[in-house]
């Protein structure tokens, strides 16, 4: 039987609706590729892909009975340049990590909290003017993001060096492991306490390999999906949240769609954990 489009919304439709509601989640996409650390890989075309498979989902998520149908959202396009952070909550579908450092560079770093779900710390020294994927946390350190506010979950074993580990310690970044991203919901509250603001980003090589191919820097060993979508819906929820980003995924290298997808599962738990603040 073939079901109609009342009878089975798609999350492309809700996302490509459009909203003029100044409390409308707002998405865009930032499809960042210079200064990559893996050179040649293609991280400019997943915000396409991921709004490409929002047409195979749907908007409703079952386990929480939530429906995005009555979410208000705003897909402002794509552009390089991260737009000012100025909604509510905005969702940055990348790109690669240096996303991360472009939407927070002009903020009052001193009263924003910084939580990673990542394999990587990406604290690698950098070139003034060349922030890529591997140095965002640390030029945004330099920047004047203050080491204590910032919470990295899911690094990986095996996949940093020693010296980037003792440099996050040493600047007061608190440092966790895969098995930590259940905590997800606790770290918010902790970093809310002491910031006016939390940007969240989730690069998706915190995953094990086995649930990210698309994602050059991921390996055995990293979170399962429901564990990050537990923690995109966390951020989603969480009142102090004003943007998350979601990046590292090469839709090239991608095997059935799987990385693709776990990004655009990952943008509809967020948007059902915005749901919720209202």
């Amino acid at each position: 039987m073939t079901t109609s489009p009342a009878d089975w919304p798609t999350a492309a439709a809700w996302l490509a609706r459009g909203s003029d509601d100044p409390d409308a989640l707002v998405v865009a996409g930032v499809p960042l590729v210079e200064h990559a650390v893996t050179a040649g890989s293609r991280y400019d075309l997943a915000p396409a892909a991921i709004r490409q498979r929002l047409a195979k989902l749907s908007t409703w998520q079952s386990q929480r009975r939530v429906d995005l149908d009555h979410v208000e959202v705003r897909d402002v396009g794509d552009d390089v340049r991260p737009p000012p952070l100025a909604a509510p909550l905005t969702v940055l579908l990348g790109g690669h990590n240096g996303v991360t450092f472009h939407a927070l560079a002009g903020a009052e770093l001193d009263r924003v909290g910084l939580l990673t779900l990542d394999a990587h710390h990406d604290v690698r020294p950098y070139e003034r003017g060349a922030v890529g994927n591997g140095s965002p946390v640390r030029a945004l350190i330099d920047a004047g993001l203050l080491g204590s506010n910032v919470v990295q979950v899911g690094i990986h074993g095996f996949s940093n060096s020693r010296a980037h580990h003792e440099w996050c310690l040493a600047a007061g970044i608190t440092v966790l492991g895969p098995g930590r991203v259940e905590d997800v919901p606790d770290l918010l509250d902790i970093l809310a306490g002491r910031c006016d603001a939390i940007y969240v980003d989730i690069d998706l090589d915190v995953l094990d390999r086995a649930f990210a191919p698309g994602c050059p820097g991921s390996r055995p060993g990293g979170a399962r999906p429901d564990e990050v979508f537990d923690a995109a819906f966390a951020a989603g929820a969480h009142p102090s949240v004003r943007a998350v980003d979601i990046v590292e995924v090469d839709p090239t290298a991608d095997v059935a769609h799987v990385t693709v997808d776990a990004a655009a599962l990952t943008l509809l738990n967020i948007a059902a954990g915005y749901a919720t603040r209202r």
